[in-house]
């Protein structure tokens, strides 16, 4: 099961209305999670910070700079009680602020979900509803 629409176009990442009420389709959390990720064909894995997640994707920084577009295949790293558990997704980049932390290799981006497997999903829901208490 996909629960995301591949042509959803996310268009602003502020996504306030004038009063400035959050209009955003899934709640942001924030969070301090570890993320590796590559390109679909690479072998190379990298790795980088979640700092917020939904159930629609994820702001991540990242050592190096991508191409809004670029598609990745993501697994964020979290621990449930002794356990080391993982959330695999393939994610597309898009938006980046470069400038956010460039001077520490940081670079900012917006992930954007593509597809996620059903049990993936499942815990990924369950690890924002855990995140919220």
């Amino acid at each position: 099961m996909n629960p995301f629409n591949e042509s959803r176009q996310t268009t602003s990442r502020t996504k306030k209305d004038v009063q400035g009420v959050e209009k955003r389709k899934h709640t942001r959390i924030s969070v301090e999670l570890p993320v590796d990720y590559s390109r679909p064909n690479g072998k190379e894995v990298y790795g980088g910070i979640v700092a917020n997640a939904s159930e629609g994707g994820v702001l991540v920084y990242l050592p190096e700079r991508l191409e809004i577009g670029a598609v990745l295949k993501v697994e964020i790293l979290y621990a449930k009680g002794l356990e080391l558990n993982t959330i695999k997704a393939i994610a597309k980049v898009v938006w980046g602020d470069l400038a956010t932390r460039e001077t520490w290799g940081e670079h900012q981006y917006g992930l954007q979900f593509q597809y996620i497997d059903e049990e993936d999903f499942h815990r990924l829901v369950s690890l924002l509803k855990e995140v919220r208490k």
